[in-house]
């Protein structure tokens, strides 16, 4: 275990791409397909989030699920990935989008395999013309909840639980220590990573253990891992209705997860959320290709443009204030969120 001691949404602004583009003719039909990470579209994150948007545009555009419309391919494990692009491809897609940093690799031979295709990755960069990439300033909303989290604790002492380390995940730890730090320097952080993105019992151990530790507010940017440190958490305050615990959510408004009756009376262990327009994205780039034609390139996204942010609903007042001032000095260039985590 690593630890550190002394980081309404506005309308998304996808298409102004960082580099130069090429730009293929509109379709008569966009055919679009998800593949997601290994957490399924049931994830309750970001898989389910980027399903949640391309259903929506289905819906909004009478288009139906399946062949010749749109559909999403789920990957049990990373080898299932280039089985699944193939399948796409095949299935007559033509606009595939690769769900999470994981799927780059498959993605970036798939795009020089299938130069007739256009594919889209969520949170790496892919550059081929046939690709667009959008990625998310993760580090930003992170931040916000290292600020919440750390005006918030009883016990000076909070946690972050990470699915795989890598850039992305990076993003997220460096700017919840930055954010927690910021405004109290002597708090104590836990880190540990539960080394998958879909392993519930593993997050309900490592939950276990740090609030064992005296952790009270735990972080989670891990997938569905999260669900066993929401449900660590409902399990020892219906035990001890006595303890303030606290899990940040992720991604989507996880709220819900974190709801558990005491006493005959809800109580909301759901801290805050930390948002990430995945669902936006893909619903707004879908439509976009289908009406002015695929256009490749690479978009980030960050609390200037809404494609990230912290929910507030359970914060109390000094602290949503607290996180609004900190927003807007992201916002303002005030201050840089780190990328990466102090070695």
């Amino acid at each position: 275990m690593r630890k550190y001691v002394s980081l309404s949404m506005a309308a998304l602004s996808l298409f102004a791409a960082t580099l130069p583009t090429a730009t293929v003719a509109a379709q008569d039909a966009v055919s679009p397909v998800i593949i997601t990470d290994v957490g399924g579209v049931d994830d309750k994150s970001f898989n389910q989030s980027a399903w949640e948007g391309l259903s929506a545009w289905g819906e909004e555009n009478s288009v139906e699920q399946g062949v010749g419309g749109y559909d999403y391919l789920e990957s049990k494990s990373d080898s299932d990935y280039v089985t699944n692009l193939n399948t796409a491809v095949q299935g007559g897609f033509n606009l595939i989008f690769g769900i999470g940093y994981k799927l780059q690799p498959a993605i970036d031979e798939a795009a020089q395999q299938y130069t007739d295709k256009n594919f889209v990755i969520i949170d790496s960069v892919v550059e081929q013309e046939n690709v667009a990439s959008i990625t998310f300033k993760d580090n930003e909303a992170a931040f916000l909840a290292g600020v919440a989290a750390a005006m918030t604790t009883k016990t000076d002492h909070i946690g972050f639980v990470g699915g795989v380390e890598s850039e992305v995940i990076d993003r997220f730890e460096a700017g919840f220590i930055a954010g927690a730090q910021t405004v109290k320097p002597d708090i104590e952080i836990s880190v540990e990573y539960a080394g998958h993105f879909a392993d519930a019992p593993k997050g309900k151990q490592l939950a276990a253990a740090m609030y064992a530790d005296n952790v009270d507010i735990i972080y989670h940017a891990s997938g569905g891992t999260g669900q066993g440190i929401f449900s660590e958490a409902k399990d020892l305050v219906s035990n001890d209705p006595s303890r303030e615990l606290f899990v940040i959510g992720v991604d989507l408004d996880q709220d819900a997860e974190g709801l558990v009756e005491v006493d005959g009376e809800e109580r909301h262990l759901t801290l805050a959320s930390t948002l990430k327009q995945v669902g936006e994205s893909v619903k707004s780039f879908t439509d976009k290709t289908a009406k002015e034609g695929f256009e490749g390139g690479i978009q980030t996204l960050g609390l200037a443009d809404g494609g990230v942010d912290l929910t507030t609903e359970h914060l109390a007042e000094d602290v949503k204030k607290a996180v609004e001032d900190y927003k807007q000095q992201i916002i303002n260039g005030e201050i840089e969120v780190p990328e990466k985590p102090a070695e």
